[in-house]
């Protein structure tokens, strides 16, 4: 039997609604607590605001707002993971995140085409580990280039 070294991604798990994301370690600076997030007038409607983070002004996005998920509450379990996007940190608002797990690569497929959805170019692909489904996103996608210049406004 060989050895061979299995190629692995390591990756930050949370939930929106009844799904499970993954987004790659290296885009993820820290995982917070939900803390008062201070409202910015005239702003898309999925950015909440912004947080100041250990001294740095951080817009934050709502992601079930972003991906046009109902709004729900925040609980406990609310997260805002900082992430890094276009030489900035952005914090998303996210209802659960989880440890980090290493996904064999051979576990990943390309996205599923969805009939019918918009836009779904911020999906890498998909996770199939057992009984689970990861989407995973690509951080980069997730926002317009119009949209990151909105936060870079934001952020100041």
């Amino acid at each position: 039997m060989t050895n061979k070294a299995k190629q692995e991604m390591k990756a930050i798990v949370f939930q929106l609604k009844d799904e499970e994301y993954a987004i790659s370690v290296h885009q993820v600076g820290s995982i917070e607590r939900m803390q008062h997030i201070t409202r910015v007038p005239q702003t898309a409607d999925f950015v909440k605001g912004v947080i100041n983070l250990r001294g740095v002004v951080t817009p934050i996005i709502d992601l079930r707002k972003r991906f046009s998920i109902e709004e729900s509450p925040f609980t406990d379990s609310t997260r805002i993971i900082i992430v890094y996007m276009d030489n900035m940190e952005v914090g998303l608002v996210v209802d659960a995140a989880y440890d980090v797990i290493d996904i064999p690569t051979e576990a990943i497929e390309p996205p599923p085409e969805v009939i019918g959805t918009v836009d779904v170019d911020y999906i890498d692909g998909v996770a199939k580990l057992d009984s689970r489904l990861l989407i995973l996103l690509n951080m980069e996608k997730v926002l317009s280039k119009h949209e990151v210049n909105e936060l870079h406004q934001i952020e100041g």
